[in-house]
């Protein structure tokens, strides 16, 4: 089966507002609901949405067929995956999204789940190059240029910062390949948290499949954290609608 986790518990600090990040609005819509949306109309069987508070205003506010699942300290995305472990099976696809991703469609959702599935690797990472990479985490190739791991740019060396392939945030994995993992990543960083990244390096240290789908448009994988990127996110809904694109 093919089941989709969609991050949503982040309170989103740089946001500078009490509203959670998620349910800032483009166009009357809350972000959340966008990604709810796309992959509603992709091939995805279910759908998961992890929220800080099983009561909270996230939980009151998405529509359609989702089971929310509550993380109830926030201790990092990987953190945010294990509390939906129970409910994926050795043999199904997950697909990993964050809520604060509004432009991701369904055709690109589907789009990996196929490159999974036709390379038969553990897990694909949705990657994009931008000139500007900013804070994205870099995605790191070998000399016969498969992928070997993500670097956060706190972390990242003056080389590694001039990658312009940056990490999405959103994977598809083998569902064995990805409990596997979970089981295996700690919190040894400044912030004790349980960093989804690390389950590629060990997914990758175990010798199965890391690949890649490179986005040709980026402009679906840019996240909302602050006031000024959900402007910019606004801009963009706005002048897809006017060229017919899907959003």
């Amino acid at each position: 089966m093919f089941k989709a986790i969609i991050l949503a518990a982040g309170k989103g600090s740089r946001m500078k507002s009490d509203l959670p990040k998620v349910l800032h609005t483009i166009n009357d819509k809350t972000l959340v609901q966008y990604v709810v949306d796309a992959v509603s109309k992709s091939e995805v069987s279910k759908i998961f949405v992890i929220v800080g508070d099983i009561n909270g205003e996230v939980v009151k506010s998405v529509k359609g067929n989702v089971t929310f699942i509550e993380q109830k300290e926030t201790l990092g995305t990987g953190h945010a995956v294990m509390q939906a472990e129970q409910y994926i099976e050795d043999t199904d696809d997950v697909i990993v999204l964050t809520g604060d991703t509004p432009l991701i469609t369904a055709t690109t959702i589907d789009c990996i789940k196929e490159i999974n599935d036709e390379t038969w690797n553990a897990v694909t990472i949705l990657t994009a190059k931008i000139d500007d990479p900013k804070a994205y985490g870099r995605i790191l190739r070998d000399a016969e240029h498969q992928i070997i791991g993500i670097v956060e740019k706190k972390d990242a060396t003056e080389q590694q910062l001039a990658i312009k392939e940056i990490n999405s945030g959103i994977y598809c994995f083998q569902g064995k390949a990805l409990k596997d993992a979970l089981k295996l990543i700690e919190n040894n960083n400044n912030q004790k948290e349980y960093y989804l990244t690390d389950t590629i390096k060990i997914i990758n240290d175990k010798g199965l499949g890391v690949g890649g789908c490179v986005l040709e448009d980026y402009t679906e994988v840019l996240g909302i954290n602050t006031q000024e990127e959900l402007e910019n996110a606004k801009r963009i809904v706005a002048n897809n609608l006017i060229g017919g694109k899907e959003v």
